[in-house]
Parts: structure tokens; sequence; C-alpha cells
């Protein structure tokens, strides 16, 4: 079982590893994002395309979801997200270092289920805060919470709780899992250098694998943080 570095700030222990791995995923997704928006045209060719053809389609799912009036709000967000979500669910395949000691030193800052619960706890605790100033208080314990019929009210109170969860964990079992599993595959070369052919082709495979669910995942992520939004900010008929 791999080790993490970690450190002490005082009473509060900090992970290094996802420390410097989230700082270095959110320099790539602006490098990226700089590198593909320079010299824009008005008919896009190449990385320009590319970067108007993901800004759609997530505009695409703020619409489905949130309606044209709200959506333009929210867009800016649910790029943000989605773009660092994408690369954190994918820069843990692009290597593994580990010091002394199997301390892993490269994974994904989305394979650790802190961070995870924490965006879920985050998007759960902005949607709801989006509510209240939508409505007011008593409007959005009304839109929110008071539906018919009211003795689902426990109901619909826990289903807060496990909004965050499901939305965190779903998030990190699948990443975790997928660079478990990598891991395994690359101890497999231990093995005997003639399964190096067989090793090689399990890790192309499973690595475009990991990226369609990374890709895929990071969607989810986005779809219901504008799911659970227009729950608050849209009134119910």
């Amino acid at each position: 079982m791999e080790s993490t570095w970690t450190f002490n700030v005082g009473p509060v222990t900090f992970d290094g590893v996802i420390l410097y791995m989230t700082a270095l995923t959110v320099l790539i997704v602006l490098g990226l994002i700089y590198w593909a928006s320079r010299n824009m045209q008005l008919k896009p060719t190449g990385k320009q395309n590319v970067l108007e053809w993901v800004v759609d389609f997530i505009n695409g799912i703020g619409r489905e979801n949130l309606g044209a009036k709200e959506s333009p709000k929210y867009a800016l967000m649910s790029f943000t997200l989605f773009s660092f979500l994408l690369i954190s669910n994918i820069i843990g395949l692009v290597t593994k270092i580990t010091a002394p000691g199997d301390v892993s030193l490269w994974r994904s800052p989305t394979a650790n289920s802190t961070v995870d619960l924490t965006l879920a706890i985050l998007i759960v605790v902005l949607a709801n805060t989006l509510g209240v100033k939508q409505f007011g208080f008593k409007g959005y314990i009304k839109n929110s919470f008071w539906k018919e019929p009211k003795v689902m009210l426990p109901m619909t109170i826990m289903e807060e709780f496990t909004n965050a969860l499901s939305l965190g964990l779903r998030l990190y079992g699948n990443i975790f899992a997928g660079e478990v599993l990598l891991g395994i595959i690359a101890e497999m070369i231990h093995s005997g250098w003639f399964l190096l052919p067989v090793v090689w082709i399990l890790e192309m495979a499973w690595i475009a694998f990991s990226i369609f669910i990374s890709a895929l995942q990071a969607y989810v992520f986005v779809l219901l943080t504008n799911l659970y939004i227009s729950h608050k900010i849209l009134a119910e008929h």
C-alpha cells in the first residue's frame, strides 16, 4: 500500500503531494487555455476550434439544466470546474514516481477522497446559498424542502447529504481504482521480461480507457453541479 508525503503546519496535517499536484494541475489548465486562446480568429481552426467546442459543450450542459436565461451566469464556473477535473483526473496516468519507503510522489488530486468530498460539499453549499439568494430564506425553504408530500421532508433534508457523498465518492472511486489497476499492471513486468509486450498492450489499453473515464467523470460532475443548482434557483411548478 502506497503512503504519501505529509507535513504539519501547527496542529493541521497537509498532504504535500496533493497540494503540489493540485497546483500543477491549475498551472497546466491555465497554460493550455492561454495557448489555445492566443491569436483568436473569427474563423476558428486547430486549437481554437477545440477550445470553442469544449466551451460550447459545457454551455450546452448549462442550458439543458438551467435554461437559456440562467445558464450564462454559471458558464465560466462550469468550464473552470470541467477543465480542472479533466486534467486532474488524467495527470496521474502520465507517470508513477515513488520515493524510498514506497511514498507516492505523483498522483491525481482527484484520486484522494478528501479532495473529492470537499469539492462535492462546496458544490452543495453553493447550490443552497444560491437558492437563498434567489428566493430569500423563506422562499428557499419552501422551494427546496417544503414540498408535497410534506411527510417526505426528512428524506429531502437527508438528500442534501447523500448528494454530497455520491458526487464526491463517485469521482474518487473511478479515478482511484483506475490508478490502482494501472499500478498493478505495471508491477507485472517484475514477473519476467517476456511479459513486456503484454504489459505494454495492457498499459496502453487501460490508459486509453482511463482517459475516457476521466472525461466522463468530469462531465458527470459538471452535469450534476448544474442540476443541483437548478433545483435550488428555479421555482418548482
